[in-house]
């Protein structure tokens, strides 16, 4: 079951330093968000308070709210870990255990949470989430083989595999295509459009064409200056967002004349 994301009055510190301000945000179940902006206008690091990865960093601390389907993810008493198993995670560059095969690679989250499961049950599993990402076909044969084997593409879809194995509700992208070649980014991209009918997916681009080509709606950050905090300027349908945004400088950066 997809839930949908409420973010309320969001301050995110690393330390003393602000480094995103005042972000208030609605995000659709069962929906794809792009989050773009400029480097360092802290989109990424807005990315990893919505499922808490952001305070494995010493120092780094939230204020406000971020509600999954009402629910305070930094309510007093809420483990961290459980968030994650409901909030997954897919980083920029593919990063499958390298000793693990792709069958225990699919599986390591589960087992991580201590989940015990019949052999029978794990090889069920690992074949729903290796076809949920679109990777059965082309593994199926070689489960036992080291996940670090693949190709980057192919990698990256583990690791999505391994996302989706633990049953989350939302899944968080850090730019999943950017280490990635055209063939395989394409691939992600047709994959992110079909888990949009199962989970929420909020994705963070440099590519515009991919913003406007995967997600139903986006959010555009920016920054004043160096030191200063990133900013939500404005988040509308991606449609709206690519033709007639409403802020000079979401037009500006959409249309390549920043950033």
């Amino acid at each position: 079951m997809s839930k949908r994301i409420d973010v309320k009055d969001l301050n995110v510190y690393y330390g003393d330093f602000l480094a995103v301000e005042d972000v208030n945000i609605n995000i659709e179940a069962r929906s794809v968000t792009a989050f773009i902006g400029p480097s360092g206008c802290g989109k990424s690091t807005f990315l990893r308070t919505l499922n808490r990865m952001h305070e494995v960093l010493p120092g780094a601390r939230v204020e406000g709210e971020v509600l999954l389907d009402g629910e305070n993810l930094y309510g007093p008493g809420v483990d961290p870990v459980t968030v994650r198993t409901h909030v997954g995670m897919v980083f920029q560059r593919p990063n499958p255990f390298p000793t693990m095969s792709i069958r225990d690679n699919v599986l390591a989250g589960v087992k991580l949470n201590n989940k015990r499961i019949s052999r029978s049950d794990a090889d069920d599993l690992v074949e729903k989430s290796l076809q949920g990402a679109n990777l059965w076909r082309e593994v199926k044969d070689r489960l036992d083989k080291p996940g670090s084997g693949l190709s980057g593409g192919q990698q990256q879809r583990l690791c999505i595999a391994r996302a989706i194995a633990v049953s989350p509700e939302v899944i968080l992208m850090d730019e999943p295509c950017s280490a990635l070649d055209p063939i395989s980014t394409l691939a992600i991209e047709d994959l992110i459009e079909e888990l949009k009918s199962d989970y929420t997916v909020v994705i963070v681009t440099h590519n515009m064409q991919q913003a406007a080509r995967v997600s139903d709606k986006t959010a555009f950050f920016n920054i004043a200056g160096t030191g200063k905090p990133g900013k939500l300027i404005e988040y509308d349908d991606t449609a709206t967002i690519f033709s007639t945004p409403s802020q000079k400088a979401t037009e500006d950066y959409v249309s390549g004349r920043f950033g």
